[in-house]
């Protein structure tokens, strides 16, 4: 699956070496790790289990900032040298597993659904690899397991915390992370520059009318009515409001109002998301929305409340170092398992806020193994990450650290 690096760096022998024999130990960790998840910011188990294997490689960490203290920076090699850091998201979702895996969810309502268990078991086992090679590193590798990813954006909060200024640990001169991808065959990498994933800004707007007796609708000012409206009018902000050519989703994903089925509430209220690929196209939808949402209610004679929540921003990869990622995935695996992201997802991810301090690049590993046709996808009670991806994900990891001085050319950011 993952073939020599072309490097050797000694001290047990080249990468891919070093990569089979931690990955057996990452393979049980995660599993570990998979059988007590924990939501964000209440990832202290998690976060125990982390520093627990970071002493047992003797590598040090940084006290946790109070913003988010279930976080573990770390960094190996020495700091006075170029930075490179790579990120790993630590928390699960209030879902209920039914993987019926031996290692499956040991607390009721909570899993691994989104591969989170993976990616910090690769980035666990690439900082087994580095200590190994610690000596013969030109990088220092700033270690980042970050809380929180899904929805409650600890990137944003170690951002400012001073995770990419130099204020938490050295200044990174890029940051890469990766995640496991349902989609794309095992053995594969994916990325492209540029909008990878969506903003992931939520709304919900409450009309409100003037409650009556069904029988006599004329009496009152029926917001349902007006609610019907308005998600019918939301459609258009795709189809009339935004350029063909923009990826553009606004889904209606709770409808709420009425006690009973004769009488006519004061209130009804539609709740959704909204997900764009660039910071103009986000403000566009939501003027657009604002817009034909105050007209659905001045047509209903209805009141308008409407609450714009802003969420992730979009995930944009700088290009020279998705140029920089696919070198060297086709030089670590060979050049058939680079597949270039032919598209973006609207999926979402606070990766984003990274990119938005320093350069970098969010990578896709297939999780699919060859031949299958039902492979869950990700948030899903049926998910789990592929094992067999680990060595994939940490061989990457590794060498997009040692490789960097090495390519340096590719990269705005040099020694």
């Amino acid at each position: 699956m993952a073939r020599k690096n072309r490097r050797n760096d000694g001290a047990g022998g080249d990468i891919a070496s070093l990569v089979t024999q931690v990955s057996p130990a990452m393979r049980t960790f995660r599993r570990q790790m998979h059988q007590t998840p924990e939501v964000m910011f209440e990832e202290h188990q998690t976060a125990a289990l982390i520093r627990g294997q970071l002493d047992r490689l003797g590598v040090a960490y940084l006290p946790a900032p109070s913003e988010a203290p279930t976080a573990t920076i770390a960094c190996i090699g020495d700091p006075q040298l170029p930075c490179i850091a790579l990120r790993a998201d630590i928390d699960a979702l209030p879902i209920t597993e039914a993987t019926g895996a031996a290692y499956a969810s040991t607390i009721p309502g909570r899993m691994h659904a989104c591969g989170h268990d993976g990616h910090t078991a690769a980035l666990l086992g690439a900082a087994a690899v580095f200590k190994k090679i610690e000596r013969s590193l030109d990088v220092c590798v700033k270690l980042i397991f970050q809380p929180a990813e899904e929805g409650g954006g600890g990137a944003e909060r170690l951002v400012r915390a001073g995770v990419m200024d130099g204020r938490l640990g050295p200044k990174p001169l890029a940051i890469f992370g990766l995640h496991g991808w349902p989609g794309i065959p095992l053995g594969k990498v994916a990325t492209r520059p540029g909008p990878l994933l969506a903003s992931t800004d939520n709304f919900s707007a409450t009309f409100v009318g003037k409650g009556t007796h069904g029988a006599f609708p004329h009496l009152g000012r029926d917001p349902i009515v007006a609610t019907c409206a308005a998600v019918l009018s939301l459609q258009q902000v795709v189809s009339r409001d935004t350029n063909p050519v923009e990826s553009v989703v606004v889904t209606v994903g709770r409808i709420t109002g009425g006690t009973a089925v004769n009488i006519i509430p004061p209130t009804a209220t539609i709740e959704g998301t909204a997900r764009t690929l660039t910071h103009q196209t986000r403000q566009a939808v939501q003027e657009a929305m604002r817009r034909r949402l105050a007209g659905v209610a001045m047509t209903h004679d209805v009141q308008l409340q409407f609450v714009w929540s802003e969420g992730y921003p979009p995930t944009v990869n700088t290009p020279e170092m998705a140029d920089y990622v696919r070198e060297v995935a086709k030089d670590t695996f060979g050049a058939d398992a680079f597949v270039p992201a032919a598209a973006p997802s609207m999926g979402g991810e606070d990766f984003a806020y990274y990119l938005e301090k320093v350069p970098g690049c969010f990578t896709l590993i297939g999780l699919c193994p060859e031949g299958s046709t039902d492979c869950p996808g990700l948030h899903n009670p049926s998910f789990d990450f592929n094992d067999d991806a680990l060595p994939v994900a940490i061989q990457l990891l590794v060498s997009l650290a040692t490789q960097w001085t090495q390519r340096s050319g590719a990269s705005p950011a040099k020694r």
